[in-house]
């Protein structure tokens, strides 16, 4: 039997973020620092460029020791990774217990089109941020949120018809979705967001079509 994409099939993931259902508990007082860091972070982060906000300056308005902001979060990107986790997890709850196309319920096709639009439309909010977030290739590529990503958009394939191309085609379908490149196919380019969109639904069509 091929597998589906309900939410029994996908990996609870427990690396950078998100995490459902996994966190452990916190101290009151370690809770009460990490929200006012988030906060903080969050409020400079949308002030301007990420890239321009230094650990010091979060810190500073979160009132906490320089000290403790590095142990906990490791460098700014580990930082904005923190940040987005909250908007990243909310689109991936979507993902596996929201309504279809989006949610389960639909045909792999309509589901795999759904996600680009969605995906796009969550870059076109918090690109910027995501950029910071992604840090190397390595902690991108290697980390919990890309690997939901691979997987749903895999086993979509999978129930596309693409069988053992599907691993491959995941990565295919998600490298135009990286933010870094979004940035680029926005900005250089010049491509909008509606034309980016129909686009990698074009790409997914492709692909799909190609099963048959």
């Amino acid at each position: 039997m091929p597998p589906t994409s309900d939410t029994a099939t996908l990996p609870v993931f427990t690396g950078d973020l998100p995490v459902f259902g996994g966190e452990k508990p916190e101290r009151a007082d370690a809770a009460e620092n990490r929200r006012k860091v988030l906060a903080a972070a969050e409020r400079l982060f949308a002030s301007g460029d990420p890239a321009s906000v230094t650990m010091d300056a979060v810190a500073a308005e979160a009132g906490v020791g320089k000290g403790t902001l590095f142990r906990r979060f490791g460098d700014r990107a580990g930082l904005a990774r923190a940040v987005i986790s909250e908007y990243e997890s909310r689109l991936q709850d979507e993902m596996i217990r929201g309504a279809p196309p989006l949610g389960p319920g639909a045909p792999p096709r309509e589901r795999l089109l759904a996600f680009g639009r969605a995906y796009i439309a969550f870059l076109d909010r918090h690109g910027e941020l995501l950029c910071s977030a992604e840090g190397s290739l390595g902690t991108h590529l290697g980390g919990s949120p890309y690997a939901f990503y691979r997987t749903h958009v895999a086993l979509l394939l999978r129930e596309g018809g693409l069988g053992d191309r599907a691993d491959f085609l995941a990565d295919v379908i998600l490298a135009p979705l990286a933010a870094t490149m979004f940035s680029y196919l926005r900005g250089i380019r010049r491509l909008s967001s509606e034309e980016l969109a129909d686009a990698h639904a074009d790409l997914c069509t492709r692909l799909l079509d190609s099963a048959g």
